[in-house]
């Protein structure tokens, strides 16, 4: 049956996704989206770019470079781009702010306190903010957490993979669990309220027998938060993955096999399963949020702040404002040049429409509690459920014969067994998908 649905789909990070931004899309129309939103809160993300070495499987947008100073300059930019912006949001009060990459760690302690004295000072920053970053292990100093936290940083995330020195040699990514296990250590003894691990299955030379030492690992490591990602590998588009050969790859059967594994062995050791790709500790904010079914879901994956407008700065960063998404250029010289002409660097974007909204609250309702009240919605947006998506509820009768969806007069109920293909279920709610054109360019579900 996974085989069956084991298809090309979007992740839902937003609906509509990043492949509908447009480029007649233009900065007035944000503008507009900002002055009318009703949110009177805001989440930052920063997007750095630069990482010292090159890791194969990686498919972000990034820099490799081993000279600090092309950080100065971009931080240079960064904060033209914030003086621009940060004047649109005034009154807006900031609950949120997370850096990402690129390795945001690659910037040194005076570059770090300098953007976040600039964020400070341009942004009204809540006194409960939550403020996290990501951290390659192989690149920093003990020390460097101290200063993270000293400048307002409260949540981490470390990038491990995996532990197995034959898969991190195949991805070049060479590092030190004993060194991820103090570091975490040394986050939590001085303050930090959350840690979080990336984990990543399908890599190459993965077996269940040597994944189970990552679990090991995670048990030492004792993270809050573990976000579980499948390998994409599309050679086609980024040049780094062609140095993973085809046959060093788990077949589909074994990769399954991977995921079950890790999946049941994680929730055996203790962790809730998240949303469809998330595992946190049952006293963590992710795992109550589920329970309760306020979990939300953005650019940064599954989030308790489901409110926030989301502003973000730097190359190809993507922004959610009322009722917009706009997302900047994508290379750094393109991102100095239109800083230098406009103060910002806006290359796309999208107006969401009515039946938009709509659509997303349902793919949301999915994707984080895997279920829909048909009532909720129609009370939320004035429509007759079972009418508006009478097509949609037709197309979920696949799932329905196969025993993953449940559809009564009430609600929509997905399947425990199914929410490993819970992005099925939502493509079928996916206005733009009718076409198909778009398929091919999405990660496999499984």
């Amino acid at each position: 049956m996974l085989a069956k649905y084991d298809v090309s789909g979007p992740r839902y990070t937003s609906y509509p996704t990043a492949l509908e931004f447009n480029e007649n899309f233009c900065d007035s129309e944000l503008v507009d989206a900002i002055q009318t939103s009703d949110s009177q809160e805001l989440s930052i993300y920063i997007h750095i770019p630069f990482c010292h070495s090159l890791c194969y499987y990686c498919g972000c947008n990034k820099i490799v470079t081993r000279h600090q100073d092309k950080a100065d300059q971009y931080i240079d930019y960064l904060c033209r781009e914030i003086d621009t912006r940060a004047k649109l949001v005034k009154g807006k009060q900031v609950k949120q702010m997370h850096w990402g990459g690129g390795t945001p760690t690659f910037l040194n302690k005076a570059q770090i306190s300098r953007l976040v004295d600039k964020l400070k000072a341009s942004f009204s920053f809540s006194e409960q903010i939550e403020m996290g970053i990501e951290v390659d292990p192989r690149e920093i100093s003990l020390d460097l957490i101290d200063h993270l936290f000293e400048v307002g940083f409260n949540r981490l995330s470390i990038g491990v993979q995996d532990v197995d020195v034959k898969v991190q040699a195949a991805i070049n990514r060479l590092q030190s669990t004993d060194f991820i296990v103090e570091l975490a250590r040394r986050a939590k003894r001085i303050g930090f309220a959350s840690v979080n691990i990336d984990l990543i299955y399908g890599l190459p030379h993965q077996t269940p027998q040597s994944f189970a030492d990552t679990i090991a690992a995670v048990k030492r490591i004792d993270p809050d938060r573990i976000s579980l990602f499948s390998y994409a590998h599309l050679p086609s588009r980024f040049a780094a993955q062609r140095k993973i050969k085809d046959q060093w790859l788990p077949n589909s059967t074994e990769k399954l096999a991977l995921m079950q594994y890790a999946i049941e062995s994680l929730v055996a050791i203790g962790y809730e399963f998240i949303g469809m790709d998330h595992f946190a500790k049952p006293e963590d904010d992710l795992a109550i949020a589920q329970r309760n079914g306020s979990l939300h879901r953005n650019f940064q994956g599954y989030t308790t702040l489901g409110d926030c407008d989301l502003l973000a700065f730097g190359v190809s960063a993507i922004s959610a404002m009322g009722n917009s998404f706009s997302q900047n250029v994508k290379t750094l010289q393109a991102y100095y040049q239109a800083i230098e002409q406009c103060g910002h660097a806006l290359e796309k974007g999208i107006t969401t429409t009515a039946d938009d909204a709509i659509r997303s609250f349902v793919i949301k309702q999915l994707m984080c509690n895997f279920s829909v009240d048909k009532q909720v919605v129609a009370d939320r947006f004035g429509i007759t459920f079972d009418s508006y998506f009478a097509d949609e509820l037709d197309s979920l009768q696949v799932f329905v014969n196969d025993g993953l969806v449940t559809v009564n007069e009430h609600s929509i109920q997905v399947a425990p067994k199914a929410r490993l293909l819970i992005r099925n279920v939502c493509m079928s709610f996916d206005a733009y998908l009718k076409t198909k054109l778009h398929q091919q360019r999405f990660s496999k579900v499984i």
